[in-house]
């Protein structure tokens, strides 16, 4: 059965570092994507903008996008705040009236905005508010401890570092391998690549652990291995908070730590925060740390972002962080994924023994 025909609505930040749902839904479904309403790139494509994504054209009104045959509007950026920017109300009810329905990872749920749901109902057309969560979570309990499939989870030196891409990557190649791998979406992102998931964001503080316990008991079903999204990073001033509630949620039994080279502050893409990102043996040390008193884990692997760099930059950048950590590091869009492949199933090799004789670690 055929997806849907995204018109991606990414006004004023369609780029490689402002505008990751976007992003993610070219790199990983540009068939379901018709174009990209951005006035400041309009007239270019996808590839002139990111660098992939084919002929996928921008252009600069709802109007000339909706000629392009959308049948799914899907907001494509997360302002801070995650926020409906007013102008953009005009441009969906446009929509609307045009039968699309509209997708939406934003904090205000448009399904709550008046205009829109009445305008929506009239219409025939629906409003999916992915960051909208379950009304029925609870506080977790530690259940995750005790999954048989191996859980990784990604922790970052900061958000947009490359998380879900690296999982997404791992997922695909793992089960072409035959190792039945699941990945879990904890971002609207995921969940609009995957259909399903929990925006562990947009939930009440005391339960932000428990969804992040319910979402991988869910994905360890008919599973080897459970990949968890992470969020965020755990010294950011904004995030900490949602990093802590995945890492003792979901017990992963292995980190992956994901890193942007050459990025040196907090927030450095948003221009408005500038706490210094410290060395990554810190952000080991600090993530085995926070973990060990729910479920112990070990960061096994480094997945760089190496995006603006040259080859040779690149390729040094690697081999910096793979010798001041002792891990292998590779960036797993850019190199070869397979030493990021090995270490998963080095480390899942390890879990099955100390499963099989009692012992307790991965490493």
């Amino acid at each position: 059965m055929p997806g849907p025909k995204h018109l991606i609505l990414a006004d004023g930040a369609f780029g490689p570092m402002t505008s990751k749902t976007a992003n993610c839904i070219i790199r990983y479904q540009p068939d379901q994507v018709v174009g990209v309403v951005d006035r400041d790139t309009a007239g270019r494509t996808a590839a002139d903008v990111l660098g992939f994504g084919g002929a996928i054209p921008v252009v600069a009104s709802m109007a000339e996008g909706l000629g392009l045959g959308p049948d799914t509007i899907l907001i494509g950026i997360a302002p801070v705040g995650g926020r409906l920017p007013e102008e953009w109300r005009r441009w969906l009810l446009e929509a609307i009236d045009a039968g699309c329905d509209i997708w939406s990872g934003l904090h205000t749920f448009l399904a709550d905005d008046p205009a829109l749901a009445e305008r929506a109902r009239r219409r025939g057309t629906a409003i999916r508010d992915v960051r909208r969560p379950p009304p029925d979570l609870d506080v977790a309990s530690g259940r995750a401890r005790d999954l048989e499939p191996f859980v990784i989870q990604t922790v970052g030196t900061d958000c947009n570092v490359g998380k879900m891409t690296s999982q997404l990557q791992l997922t695909r190649v793992l089960n072409e391998r035959g190792v039945r791998t699941r990945f879990v979406p904890t971002g609207q992102t995921g969940i609009f690549l995957e259909g399903w998931g929990i925006a562990v964001d947009a939930v009440v503080a005391d339960f932000i652990a428990g969804a992040a316990e319910r979402i991988t008991l869910e994905g360890s079903v008919e599973a080897d291995i459970v990949m968890v999204e992470g969020q965020g990073s755990i010294n950011h001033p904004g995030y900490s908070g949602v990093t802590l509630g995945l890492l003792h949620g979901a017990c992963p039994d292995a980190l992956i730590l994901c890193h942007e080279a050459g990025r040196r502050f907090i927030g450095e893409f948003r221009k408005d925060l500038r706490f210094p990102i410290p060395p990554l043996a810190d952000y080991i040390r600090w993530y085995e740390a926070l973990a060990a008193p729910v479920a112990p884990t070990r960061v096994i692997a480094i997945a760089m972002n190496t995006q603006g760099l040259d080859e040779e930059a690149a390729r040094r950048a690697c081999e910096a962080a793979e010798a001041d950590t002792g891990l292998p590091a590779v960036d797993p869009i850019r190199f070869a994924i397979e030493p990021l492949v090995e270490a998963v199933l080095a480390a899942r090799g390890r879990y099955l023994e100390s499963r099989r004789t009692g012992s307790v670690g991965t490493r």
